[in-house]
């Protein structure tokens, strides 16, 4: 019903300037931070990552984990330890295009369309048939508003897998006390709670310490509904992002830990704004797990 009404704004031109650019740059470069298309994969320089060329499962890194800094570190954390577990994967690198997950949802349903047309026959023609996401806002659209004919995992999913078939060993002790931030979309909107809180147990010395507000109940980073790209709420104290941060600290847990490159780029800006930055940091999970499992050379 929201989405409809957005699409009807959109259709009649009642758009905020910030969104109508957001949906221009989409359209231009493919992704939000007018990019260019080539640079796409750069992430993955020096990683050893292989395009796909049909391998069991493409990894599809999205907009986040190509461009921002925060999401390139989780993306090669991610990659790296799907290499060292000897996971059959690859990456589109400068032919991958953005997901339009906050393309739909902040109602552009003609970009959309057009997204996720080139997307399906890129993925038909490339052959894949299994798709390990980084950012949850791909495994929720790929999910629920592309064609049947892809299995659709989140990394945290196969990262648990892996620790529990042993082809990933946590072993080095961190001494860390850690919370985790349950994403929107991971959580709420696909009811997986317990795939990264298994990941964070399973690394030896750390205490996961909850937030008072978690799983269902978890409060919103504030990077929802295209509010990353767009800054509907603003940074001002009362946030969503500087709100949850303040939760966080709490629980005097170290590291905040997220499964999501847009609730790390969110927290990470706001824990900042709340001149935390000595005592909370955020990190994702796969880069907590990557220190543990990897060996300090790879």
């Amino acid at each position: 019903m929201i989405v409809a009404a957005r699409e009807e704004a959109v259709a009649d031109g009642l758009v905020m300037p910030k969104v109508a650019r957001f949906f221009q740059n989409i359209e231009a470069y493919g992704n939000p931070y007018r990019e260019l298309r080539q640079d796409r994969g750069r992430w993955a320089e020096g990683t050893g990552i292989e395009p796909y060329h049909g391998q069991e499962f493409l990894f599809y890194v999205g907009c986040v984990g190509s461009f921002d800094e925060k999401g390139q570190r989780a993306a090669r954390a991610v990659g790296e330890l799907l290499l060292n577990a000897g996971v059959s994967f690859g990456i589109l690198g400068a032919d991958e295009e953005c997901d339009g997950n906050e393309v739909r949802i902040l109602g552009e349903s003609r970009i959309f369309q057009m997204l996720r047309e080139r997307n399906t026959g890129l993925f038909q023609k490339a052959g894949v048939k299994k798709i390990i996401t980084l950012s949850p806002h791909s495994y929720n659209v790929f999910r629920n508003e592309y064609p049947d004919g892809f299995e659709v995992f989140h990394y945290t999913k196969i990262l648990g897998e892996l620790i529990e078939e042993g082809r990933l060993r946590p072993a080095t002790k961190l001494n860390m006390r850690v919370t985790y931030h349950d994403p929107c979309f991971l959580g709420r909107q696909a009811g997986e709670y317990e795939a990264p809180r298994e990941i964070v147990r399973a690394v030896p010395g750390v205490e996961l310490i909850e937030m008072a507000r978690n799983r269902q109940n978890a409060f919103c980073c504030g990077g929802g509904s295209g509010n990353f790209y767009t800054d509907f709420f603003g940074g001002g104290q009362d946030s969503p992002s500087r709100i949850r941060v303040r939760e966080a600290a709490k629980t005097s847990a170290e590291i905040l830990a997220v499964a999501c490159p847009t609730c790390a780029v969110m927290l990470s800006e706001a824990v900042k704004d709340e001149g935390m930055a000595e005592k909370l940091a955020v990190k994702d999970i796969a880069e907590i797990l990557k220190e543990s499992a990897l060996p300090r050379n790879f």
